[in-house]
């Protein structure tokens, strides 16, 4: 806290406070006029349509009210040993602190890319296979591709496309690739590993306040902002190709990160096998579906459902309704796991998902898929894996993107408990 040094007259003291006075009032005048005056990056509207909103369509970016909390710092040992002279106000959680647990590697240790670099899809091409996984996102028509061969050894990218931060996470043990907007209350956050995990997910903090949030729902659970909630951003695991095609022009994250890392090796080999029991996980068991099952999952307007990649393998197009909003999902083959095989261009056929509403301009479309792309039976047109229509009377047209995360069912039933589970004619 600065000193402050009074004035040796009672006249310096009523200028003091007069100047100030004019100083607050042009500010807030100046606020008015022009409010990106304040040289921050204006964060995203509360109460933006369902299909751009974070996990509840309802509450994007609120404070989580549902989240009682705790004002003391109640740290077990082992806990307060693994974060020693961290700046993080341990007097504010919503979580009991029993269940973070260490991840192995210190804050850090795992790197954040805090300076992503990017080059063409064609550059890129010369060590990503077509069927590789990657998080596509596209913000303000700027379109990037972030390979999980880079991700897997650093979790978090700071970015920034078009103008808005972004934080494009992935969290190996869960499976779970989660996109954020890094502004929030007038700040734009920096977010690294903490090395601390809940329900085997990862924690993040922020470098600014070092409050840690839970990756997979953008939930601050401990620190200044605590029961702070993160916006989600629409994002989608697809294969290389399928970014490449639709994006030729786009970006691709590069291999030039700064840290000498085996890109394209697969530290967690095998992680994935469908019988294979979570790594630093000793929450309940939902046995409804196998721990390590993949499931394509919906939050929208209080309702959750997950839809198990065993029944889109079949379906290939799934109509849905989650909380009174028609929803389609879409699957294609054609992408490997990132956590299979120790080369993961040698990974099993896993496949991409995507999540619309079905509907443009106002036309309802109800889509099959025909063997070799999505159909919608009203106009006949050709829709790509990323909600494009490619030919036929609409083509050029796009379905709004709903938020959605492809996960292990351990950990999104952790987390969402209360989940309904798809099957076909319930």
């Amino acid at each position: 806290m600065r000193k402050r040094r009074l004035p040796p007259r009672a006249g310096w003291l009523i200028l003091a406070f007069s100047l100030a006075l004019a100083f607050v009032i042009a500010a807030i005048i100046i606020l008015i006029i022009d409010p990106g005056s304040r040289g921050e990056i204006p964060e995203p509207a509360a109460g933006t349509p369902a299909s751009s909103t974070g996990p509840d369509a309802a509450t994007p970016a609120a404070a989580n009210t549902e989240r009682i909390l705790m004002t003391e710092d109640d740290r077990p040992p082992q806990l307060q040993s693994l974060t020693e002279g961290w700046r993080t106000d341990w007097t504010r959680h919503t979580i009991p602190y029993h269940e973070i647990i260490a991840g192995g590697p210190p804050r850090d240790g795992i790197p954040s890319i805090d300076a992503p670099r990017f080059i063409s899809p064609a550059q890129a091409a010369d060590w990503l296979d077509p069927r590789e996984p990657v998080i596509a996102l596209e913000v303000n028509g700027v379109a990037r591709a972030y390979p999980l061969q880079i991700l897997i050894w650093h979790e978090i990218v700071n970015d920034v496309i078009a103008g808005a931060p972004v934080a494009v996470t992935f969290c190996p043990l869960c499976n779970a690739a989660v996109v954020f907007d890094r502004r929030h209350r007038g700040q734009v956050f920096e977010f690294g590993v903490s090395g601390l995990l809940r329900n085997s997910d990862l924690i993040m903090y922020d470098r600014q306040t070092e409050s840690l949030w839970q990756q997979f729902t953008g939930e601050g659970i401990v620190g200044e902002m605590a029961g702070e909630q993160l916006t989600w951003l629409p994002a989608s695991i697809i294969g290389f190709e399928d970014f490449a095609s639709a994006y030729p022009d786009g970006d691709v994250l590069s291999r030039e990160t700064g840290y000498s890392k085996p890109y394209g090796r697969n530290p967690y080999a095998g992680y994935d096998t469908i019988d294979q029991s979570p790594f630093l996980f000793d929450g309940p068991a939902d046995e409804r579906l196998l721990p390590m099952a993949r499931v394509v999952t919906v939050s929208l307007g209080g309702e959750d459902v997950a839809y198990p990649y065993a029944i889109l393998r079949e379906q290939r197009v799934v109509h849905d309704r989650v909380a009174g909003q028609e929803i389609v999902v879409f699957y294609e083959p054609g992408v490997v796991s990132a956590l299979n095989a120790s080369q993961i261009v040698n990974s099993r056929d896993v496949g991409a998902t995507g999540v619309f509403i079905p509907q443009v301009n106002g036309q309802s479309l109800t889509f099959v898929w025909d063997g070799e792309a999505f159909v919608d039976e009203q106009t006949g047109s050709r829709w790509t894996i990323l909600g494009v229509a490619t030919s036929g009377p609409l083509a050029g047209e796009r379905l709004s993107p709903v938020i959605h995360a492809d996960h292990f069912w351990f950990s999104w039933a952790a987390f969402k408990p209360d989940t309904r589970i798809y099957a076909p004619g319930s």
